[in-house]
């Protein structure tokens, strides 16, 4: 058996990640293993309990309460959001399932500030009639925080309380997990990691997002509630249809081939994992789960080199059960570019403008609206490099040369990566 906590520190050394914790369940045998700082400014050491933010994981466990709704006949699937939610100012062929499965066409990266009080969430919602829509409902795929927080307002009308209590009543109390919290108060109490930007691993000054997108983002926990919760999906047939494929994925980056409800499925050389990952302020998570090896892998990090961590080690601990590893990402190649792409593209808090510089596109990202409250680099710029297929409109980035390549794909009309669709506002000239 190899030594994971050894090969952990090993790559995190490599990658320049702060802290970290490892979590692995392999048929009734867990292990968890630590590395690293919580912070690097107090050195606060990094143990197995520790807490992280897992970012968008949380998503599977708000789609888990809708489920749990769903088999006690409170809601169903399709059933339209304004029928459970008459007050949201939304369009009226949007379901259930659209939420799920980021197909609602709602411009997704709202993260209005709504306040810490209760009705946090309420209000919040209240604001999305202003949000401006990106397509038809359940005519294409892009990722939305909004469409959680919806489900979250959903689960708090039928449960009459707040998201974060239902999480405590339905999940957290019910699966006897000890550290699991959702309140920065409530993460004081434990060792709790704080963000480090992976530029030169300085540790960030804004701990957390809004409360108000706390269904679409805001759980912090252990790696062995992260592996608990997940155990939870490979073992209770009550929750499989949640890991069947409901939409496609175009771009297919870390395998990820389709979505089903809120979960991702991969295909790693035909064996198909499901799970999640999840960014917040420079804490990034990740979580695959292979059923047919009864395998579970959870890495939390508070680096934004997570990714960098995450890939090789993965690779190494699936391939060390199941022969298969993560699958490498697209590769850039050596061709000609033109200017068919050149203009801007805008969404709600992004705004991303490519331009030429000599033989090379290059695309300036900037923070826009309430995005800038917690925007570790604000403004930041990526060169595109053509990519497979090479009809000039397919393209691959990266932050850093020892982070793993990234995809874009450019339409007439949008562009679409990080798995959001941002459209085209303005051509060049």
């Amino acid at each position: 058996m190899p030594d994971w906590s050894a090969r952990l520190s090993e790559l995190a050394v490599a990658a320049e990640v702060s802290g970290a914790v490892l979590g692995i369940w392999h048929d009734g045998e867990t292990t968890i293993a630590p590395y690293g700082v919580l912070n690097a400014g107090t050195g606060v050491e990094t143990t197995v309990d520790s807490l992280f933010q897992i970012g968008s994981v949380t998503k599977p466990w708000t789609a888990t309460m809708i489920v749990q709704l769903t088999a006690e006949g409170r809601l169903t699937l399709d059933d339209p959001v304004v029928k459970l939610l008459p007050e949201a100012s939304v369009d009226p062929r949007i379901t259930v399932r659209h939420l799920l499965t980021h197909t609602s066409g709602i411009d997704g990266d709202v993260f209005t500030d709504t306040g810490r009080g209760d009705d946090c969430v309420e209000r919040y919602v209240a604001l999305l009639g202003e949000v401006d829509r990106l397509f038809e409902p359940g005519t294409a795929y892009s990722y939305c925080n909004a469409g959680f927080v919806l489900l979250g307002r959903i689960i708090e009308i039928l449960d009459g309380r707040t998201w974060d209590e239902s999480l405590k009543v339905r999940l957290v109390e019910r699966l006897g997990l000890a550290h699991t919290v959702t309140l920065p108060e409530e993460a004081i109490l434990h060792r709790a990691a704080v963000g480090h930007l992976a530029a030169d691993g300085t540790p960030v000054k804004t701990w957390q997002l809004p409360r108000s997108i706390g269904p679409a983002g805001l759980i912090t926990a252990s790696a062995g509630d992260v592996l608990q919760f997940a155990k939870l999906h490979l073992t209770d047939d009550r929750y499989a249809a949640m890991h069947e494929p409901q939409v496609p994925f175009a771009s297919g980056i870390g395998g990820f081939s389709d979505l089903g409800l809120a979960w991702r499925i991969y295909d790693w050389d035909g064996r198909r994992l499901f799970g999640h990952d999840g960014t917040t302020i420079s804490q990034l998570a990740f979580l695959r789960i292979d059923p047919e090896a009864r395998l579970i892998m959870c890495l939390l990090t508070n680096s934004g080199n997570g990714t960098t961590l995450f890939e090789p080690l993965a690779t190494e601990i699936f391939t060390h059960y199941t022969g298969v590893g993560h699958p490498a990402p697209p590769q850039p190649i050596d061709t000609p570019v033109d200017d068919r792409h050149v203009g801007r593209y805008e969404r709600a808090s992004v705004r991303l403008d490519v331009v030429r510089r000599e033989d090379r596109l290059v695309m300036k990202y900037e923070a826009t609206g309430e995005r800038l409250a917690f925007a570790e680099e604000p403004v930041q710029e990526y060169e595109l490099y053509p990519t497979l297929p090479a009809d000039g409109n397919h393209f691959v980035t990266r932050e850093a040369p020892s982070h793993p390549w990234v995809p874009l794909t450019f339409t007439p009309t949008h562009l679409f990566t990080s798995g959001r669709v941002t459209p085209r506002v303005r051509s060049a000239g």
